[in-house]
């Protein structure tokens, strides 16, 4: 099903969390960001559209300013995005400039979505860098998000893009191989789901934990984000981003996820 709807879909949507993009020395991994890269840009010169939603503005801030980790202020939380925003969006274009490609950001708030004439103009740019070849990379706005305009994850960033550009497939890539009944890192025995076609039924079977670490979101901001996604006909896929060449993997069948079916 999941190597069937990537070779369908000509518009997809890529969300990265934190966790994913992070190496093992809380860092961002530029390694990783190169390696996917190279998938995406073979799937370009295929044919295929790709919008990426990328966290990780806080881990690259933390990175470059370690001496401001410990402060928990809301100004040096927002500052730390608006300096790791520029080494996360250089990451990205070093990743895409050995394949020729150029990326673009967008920064959004929740206001933008709810405003009819910056949705246009939003809709309008993220078409027209599509359109020149150039890959959006969309994040959200935290160095000016308060709680009354934030929209809180980019499970939901994504998702809100994706209909927003009328994607065919949204990816969700994250640090677990996909939708689990229980916790699977507190529940060795816990079993994948594969296929959901009923998102309330599942919701009542499963059990919900925790928010990671580096992230805000954890597996309830994943499937809130499918349920919108499927509900404007844009069926979502949850996958392993940690895994070696995840999105070629998913692509060719050897890397397992949870489908939800539009």
């Amino acid at each position: 099903m999941i190597t069937q709807l990537i070779k369908d879909a000509r518009k997809i949507i890529i969300k990265f969390g934190s966790n994913t993009l992070a190496g093992k020395d809380g860092k961002i991994n530029f390694d990783f960001l190169c390696e996917f890269a190279d998938q995406a840009a073979a799937f370009m010169k295929n044919g295929k559209q790709i919008v990426i939603v990328s966290s990780g503005a806080q881990v690259a801030g933390l990175s470059t300013m370690d001496k401001w980790a410990r402060k928990k202020d809301i100004h040096y939380r927002q500052a730390l995005c608006a300096v790791g925003q520029v080494q996360l969006m250089d990451a990205w274009r070093r990743a895409f400039e050995q394949h020729n490609f150029h990326i673009a950001q967008i920064l959004l708030t929740r206001e933008d979505f709810n405003d009819p004439n910056r949705t246009l103009n939003m809709r309008n740019t993220l078409f027209t860098l599509i359109d020149e070849g150039v890959i959006p990379i969309i994040n959200e706005n935290d160095t000016v998000s308060v709680e009354e305009i934030k929209i809180g994850d980019n499970d939901t960033l994504a998702a809100r893009s994706a209909i927003l550009w009328s994607a065919d497939l949204l990816i969700l890539f994250s640090d677990i191989d996909g939708l689990y009944d229980k916790n699977p890192k507190e529940f060795p025995q816990a079993t994948l789901v594969e296929e959901v076609k009923d998102l309330e039924a599942i919701r009542k079977n499963i059990t919900i934990g925790d928010t990671n670490s580096f992230g805000t979101g954890g597996i309830a901001t994943k499937l809130d984000a499918a349920q919108l996604a499927i509900s404007y006909g844009i069926s979502t896929i949850l996958a392993h981003g940690g895994k070696p060449r995840c999105f070629e993997n998913l692509a060719q069948g050897n890397q397992k996820g949870t489908v939800f079916l539009a």
